[in-house]
């Protein structure tokens, strides 16, 4: 994290301090949003419109820094390049995204995407995202939730320190498309709900603040009301 920018280091020991820079508070809040974008996807709170977002970039060679950092944002967003510089996604990335970058994009909609003539959305949304390394990611989450079952003498805060490891690296892996785009039953939704119902059980085991108000049930199931 330190060497990702997102955290610095003051000293060391006892002595010693880890503090948030802009960048880690920036993923903080990018995670805690796709835990709520996820949490309403599964409820059905969160229809798709229909609509690809298409973003372009263009940056001067000598800020060759800045293209190249908002292309890795890009794409940690989970949109696909589907051509040098222009980026598609049927979510809308650019509140998530900081002011000082707008010069650099030129942003549109279409309900018409033809890729590869390709043209039918759940089609196209194989073809630009596939979904094996989706549910490979959520095999480790599942695989999570085997071994905690049999963690029961464990510490209830390591169990959900653990649990919380395994739902962040499949979110981070999950481009989060609108339930439209995959198919039916979509297993990484049974996944996040028997997650969901561990942590539940967990939290009211924990004397420990651990992890409250940023993956408790209650704010997730906030968000499907």
């Amino acid at each position: 994290m330190i060497a990702g920018g997102e955290v610095v280091q003051t000293g060391r020991g006892r002595a010693g301090a880890l503090e948030l820079t802009r960048a880690g508070r920036r993923r903080l809040e990018r995670d805690r949003q796709s835990l709520l974008l996820v949490a309403a996807q599964d409820a059905g709170d969160a229809p798709w419109d229909g609509r690809w977002r298409m973003i372009a970039v263009t940056a001067p060679e000598r800020e060759r820094a800045v293209r190249d950092t908002l292309r890795r944002d890009l794409q940690e967003l989970g949109a696909v390049a589907v051509s040098t510089g222009l980026y598609v996604s049927p979510h809308d990335l650019i509140a998530t995204l900081s002011d000082d970058v707008r010069p650099y994009l030129t942003c549109a909609t279409t309900d018409d995407l033809d890729v590869r003539g390709i043209t039918e959305p759940r089609a196209l949304a194989e073809a630009l995202w596939p979904s094996s390394p989706v549910l490979a990611a959520y095999s480790l989450l599942d695989d999570a939730l085997r071994r905690d079952s049999s963690a029961a003498g464990e510490p209830a805060e390591v169990r959900m320190l653990l649990l919380a490891e395994a739902l962040e690296r499949a979110i981070r892996d999950d481009p989060l498309l609108p339930d439209e785009l995959r198919g039916e039953p979509w297993p990484p939704s049974a996944s996040r709900a028997a997650w969901a119902a561990r942590w539940d059980a967990l939290s009211e085991q924990g004397r420990s603040p651990l992890y409250r108000g940023w993956a408790h049930p209650a704010a997730y199931r906030s968000s499907r009301s």
